[in-house]
This record gives structure tokens, C-alpha cells and sequence, in this order.
């Protein structure tokens, strides 16, 4: 009898010991918590993929990397809420992050800006700052909205690519001058068959470039591609 009572108490005091555990892991960060920080960060998630969207310039948008921002701001919000309260942590979360490293290369600088952007929300809702997130992520979408909406940056960029006789380059040319403000001479190659040129042109709006050109006499073919500098432009 004896035996099955120390047993039993035994059981209790593991019980006890069990549940002051889940009481102290649930002591500065409640599911409930959890649960608004995730919800927030989804919702500031998809207002940057939303305006990385609206905003993208570029030659091929990435729908994966409209995702990867909202994962970034929903992976850093639990991470910070978790090493806030906790110094050891904290400093432990920092050196095993010092270790990773990422070799995916961001052509776009402007990506590295839209990833830092969603770290930053992360941040500031794992610090259960809910209201300087949302007013800082409405803030620099209008930013961004009005900076494209006003085009402060270039003209899109393409490569032209024409197949002609020599006689009509002064044609083409002249053309180029009337058509295309802002234009730049990529390459040049003369063989005996014709000539082909390569012309980098920058267009604000969408013009029939490739028709005009074609309609000069001794040009075979006319080819116009988009193009992306490592600079996004």
C-alpha cells in the first residue's frame, strides 16, 4: 500500500512539475499572442507583395518573390517575439543566424530594399509595436505608390536589333533621332550579305518602333527586346 502511494504521489509531482513548465513557457508569450502576430504579419505581408507588385519595373515579375516577402515578415515576427524576453536568446538567435549564409544573387537593389522592408515589419511586430507597423507600412506604400505613379525612375529599357543594307542606315538613323530620346549604340556588325545593329532605347510610353523601321526600304527585319541592367534599370 505504501508502494502505491508513493507511486501515486510520485505521478502528482510530475504532473506539477509538468504543468509549471507550460506555465512558465506561456508566461510572457500566450498563444493568443501568437496568434495576433501572425495575423498581423500576413497582413502586413500582403500589402508589401501587393505594392511589390504594383511597383515592380522590371523585366519579369516573380510571383515566388512576392511570397518570400510575406514569409519573411511572418517567419521574423514569432522569432522576435520569442527572443525579447530573453537575453541568452536573443544572443543565441544571433549567432546562429551570423552562420547562414544566403548566395542567391538580387539583381534588383530594389529587391534588397523590399526584403529589408518586410524584415523590418517582423520586427516591429514581434515587439508587439502593432500600430507603428501598420502606419509604417501604409506610410512607405504611399512613398512608393506616388514615386511610381509620378515615373522617378527611367523609361523602360530595350534592346533594339536590326537587320539592314547599308544604304538605309542614314534612314534609320534619322528615324531613331525623331522617335527616341534617349538611345545608345550597342554594337555594329557589317558582313557582305547586309548589316545588323543593335540599339539600346529607352521608351516611356509604347510605340510602334519595330513597325516605323520596317517600313524603311532596305531593312530585312527589325527585333525588339526588353532588357534589365544589374542596376534594375
Amino acid at each position: 500500500m505504501q508502494t502505491a502511494t508513493s507511486a501515486a504521489s510520485g505521478i502528482l509531482g510530475k504532473g506539477a512539475s509538468l504543468s509549471d513548465y507550460f506555465l512558465s513557457q506561456f508566461e510572457n508569450l500566450t498563444p493568443w499572442k501568437i496568434v495576433i502576430g501572425l495575423v498581423m504579419g500576413c497582413i502586413v505581408g500582403l500589402i508589401i507583395a501587393f505594392v511589390y507588385k504594383r511597383c515592380y519595373r522590371g523585366v519579369l515579375y516573380s510571383p515566388t518573390f512576392a511570397m518570400t516577402l510575406m514569409m519573411l515578415t511572418l517567419i521574423t515576427t514569432p522569432v522576435v517575439m520569442c527572443i525579447k524576453s530573453d537575453i541568452a536568446l536573443s544572443m543565441g538567435m544571433v549567432g546562429a543566424l551570423s552562420i547562414v549564409r544566403f548566395r542567391t544573387a538580387v539583381k534588383d537593389p530594389m529587391d534588397t530594399a523590399y526584403m529589408f522592408w518586410a524584415l523590418t515589419m517582423g520586427i516591429l511586430l514581434g515587439a508587439e509595436l502593432f500600430i507603428h507597423a501598420i502606419a509604417v507600412v501604409l506610410g512607405i506604400s504611399v512613398i512608393l505608390m506616388v514615386m511610381t505613379f509620378f515615373k522617378f525612375r527611367n523609361p523602360n529599357a530595350y534592346l533594339l536589333v536590326v537587320h539592314y543594307d547599308d544604304y538605309a542606315e542614314p534612314e534609320i538613323t534619322q528615324l531613331l533621332r525623331r522617335m527616341v530620346k534617349q538611345r545608345k549604340l550597342r554594337s555594329k556588325t557589317v558582313t557582305r550579305s547586309g548589316a545588323e545593329m543593335t540599339v539600346e532605347v529607352r521608351l516611356d510610353s509604347r510605340q510602334d518602333l519595330v513597325s516605323a523601321v520596317l517600313n524603311i526600304e532596305g531593312v530585312h527585319d527589325a527585333t525588339l527586346v526588353a532588357c534589365q541592367t544589374e542596376a534594375g534599370t
